[in-house]
């Protein structure tokens, strides 16, 4: 077992639900082992700042329950440069830390390994985002609450699509990815789904809204917010053109995919990898995100695990089509 004393725990990126839950179990696993705990107020950032305070089992109490991060979380333009990181190390020094547990995604996890091997401190990541844009896990903290939040805004906005006889272009997060339009389409029973991994043809997706005009006035077309078409206001701009006498609106849900309480799966698996990244750092692990594959805990080296680049599966596409008729 190597000897680990203290940990920086940080959140980093953007938020996502089961961060807090994911931390409650840092800290408390930590301290069923003798560890220490300091915590890291705003990301990187913080970490340069010395934003950073003990924790104990009490700092974590009663925030299970609670979306977003009580860590905070910042983007950190110093902490890219070799002299901003210095000043990062200088201040975990400082504090006695001797290993890091990093919440957060693909930036938090490269900025985790040039790190980790610039000074020699083992880093271990959990996957902290919405996107699930991560490989090395079935799933990312916080990907079912923000697909289930969808999925309520979508079922709530196809109330009015089939009283108005109304087409609404829906775009959700998803820069690089579109896991979450993939699958919230398919669960709230869209028409067409556009995604940055496949190709937009304007012409295909507005012969699908044609098809069957008469039987399914209304109409539902989820867009992922990376599509090469740029958006979902260009699509819909493209779709009016086409069909005025469609009654066609635009619908972004933005930032309220990020909020909320965070549902049962992502609390048990934020709990889960968090109690893994302490014992991969007991274990001698370093430069690794704790993942779930098939229900068994994994560990993906930070190079391979930052951005997905597993395809689509072409199968779910299809779905897609062949439900929409």
């Amino acid at each position: 077992m190597t000897q680990i004393k203290n940990i920086g725990l940080f959140t980093s990126g953007g938020d996502a639900p089961g961060m807090n839950a994911a931390i409650r179990a840092v800290v408390r696993s930590a301290y069923y082992y003798g560890i220490e705990v300091t915590g890291i107020r705003r990301g990187y950032e913080g970490m340069i700042n010395g934003e950073l305070f003990s924790m104990d089992r009490k700092s974590v109490a009663n925030i299970i329950q609670r979306g977003g991060t009580i860590l905070k979380t910042a983007r950190s333009e110093q902490f890219r440069t070799p002299e901003g990181r210095k000043l990062a190390y200088d201040q975990l020094k400082r504090h006695g830390i001797d290993a890091l547990v990093a919440i957060g995604g693909d930036g938090t996890f490269t900025g985790a390994r040039i790190f980790g091997n610039e000074f020699d401190i083992p880093v271990i990541g959990l996957p902290g985002t919405i996107d699930n844009d991560l490989a090395g896990t079935d799933f990312t903290i916080g990907y079912d609450t923000a697909i289930n939040t969808v999925i309520d805004a979508v079922d709530k906005i196809r109330d009015t699509a089939e009283s108005h006889d109304r087409v609404f272009i829906i775009e959700v997060m998803g820069r690089d990815s579109g896991l979450i339009a993939l699958r919230t389409g398919i669960a709230s029973g869209a028409e067409a789904i556009v995604i940055p991994e496949t190709e937009t043809n304007i012409g295909a997706l507005c012969e699908r809204l044609e098809k069957g005009r008469k039987d399914k006035l209304s109409k539902i077309v989820m867009v992922a917010e990376g599509d090469d078409a740029g958006g979902a206001f260009e699509i819909g701009r493209q779709v009016k053109e086409r069909f005025p006498h469609y009654d066609t609106r635009v619908s972004i849900l933005g930032h309220i995919q990020r909020g909320g309480r965070p549902s049962c799966m992502d609390r048990v698996l934020a709990s889960r990898m968090g109690v893994a990244a302490v014992e991969a750092l007991r274990d001698g692990h370093r430069n690794e995100m704790i993942g779930i594959i098939h229900n068994e805990i994994t560990y993906t080296p930070f190079e391979h695990a930052c951005k997905h680049v597993e395809e689509i599966n072409p199968n779910l596409l299809k779905i897609v089509e062949i439900l929409s008729i």
